[in-house]
């Protein structure tokens, strides 16, 4: 817990690394998009940001609550393992997340993640209920901690708020395993988030994206894992819902891979 009190110090008094011999703002103008990319270095102890003003903003964390909400199911004891099935429900509000028949079956947590299939996690919200999930939110410092809208999915829909600093900080909690978890669940949890692995390194992340109040905001948090160093990302990009971008969704991972090579980082 001393350890999660101390990144919250240093998000509080925004000791921040901005990278200045590099134009950081380039692969958001390639991709036609408002946002900001945010990074910690961790041998360094440097925080580098492509716009440390919007990196303290808060917003729906959309998916990437997936990310703590894993733990917080395993934690409770909702779900056993990742692997332990949730029935499907029969039936989901298309209007608020598309149509997508691929998801619409019975499936593990751990599929759930990977498709980032929302209604498992809705379903597991219904049976973990919002004290629970105050009381882990708070001991965590994950965001304002509003879950003041009578919906399940308070992570899409609401005033649930959190910052790209503040899900960077929730990673290093996750990667050292000093948020208030048990260590076989962070186990789960980091073998759920690979999304690449090569010799050389390995990427653990979730994407998110939400449609709540007219506007379109992507994320991709994670960290790649080099064996001499560990960069913790948080890319959030945001856009009103009548702008037209068919790359919006791409573009998440795209501007954020673009910066760590820039970086030399990957």
């Amino acid at each position: 817990m001393k350890k999660i009190m101390l990144a919250a110090a240093v998000l509080n008094c925004s000791f921040f690394y901005l990278f200045g011999q590099e134009d950081l703002s380039k692969p958001f103008c390639d991709c036609n998009i408002k946002g900001s990319t945010t990074i910690y270095d961790y041998q360094a102890k440097k925080w580098i940001s492509s716009d440390i003003e919007d990196s303290q903003k808060g917003t729906l964390p959309a998916s990437t609550f997936k990310i703590i909400n894993t733990l917080i199911a395993l934690e409770t004891g909702v779900v056993k393992t990742e692997n332990e099935i949730i029935n499907w429900p029969g039936a989901t509000d298309t209007i608020k997340y598309g149509y997508r028949p691929d998801i619409y079956h019975d499936m593990s947590m751990k599929e759930a993640f990977k498709t980032s299939a929302g209604w498992v996690y809705v379903e597991l919200a219904k049976k973990i209920e919002k004290e629970k999930y105050k009381q882990y939110l708070e001991g965590s410092n994950y965001g304002n901690t509003d879950l003041s809208i009578n919906d399940d999915d308070f992570w899409n829909f609401g005033n649930l708020a959190i910052s790209p600093a503040n899900q960077v900080a929730i990673l290093i909690g996750v990667y050292e395993e000093t948020l208030p978890f048990k260590k076989t669940s962070f186990q789960i949890l980091k073998e759920m988030m690979v999304q690449e692995q090569t010799a050389d390194y390995t990427i653990r992340a979730k994407t998110g994206w939400t449609r709540d109040g007219g506007k379109d905001t992507g994320w991709w948090v994670g960290y790649l894992e080099r064996s001499d160093n560990v960069y913790f990302f948080a890319t959030r990009l945001i856009k009103n819902r009548a702008e037209k971008n068919p790359d919006f969704g791409a573009c998440r991972k795209e501007i954020t891979k673009n910066i760590l090579r820039q970086l030399n980082m990957l």
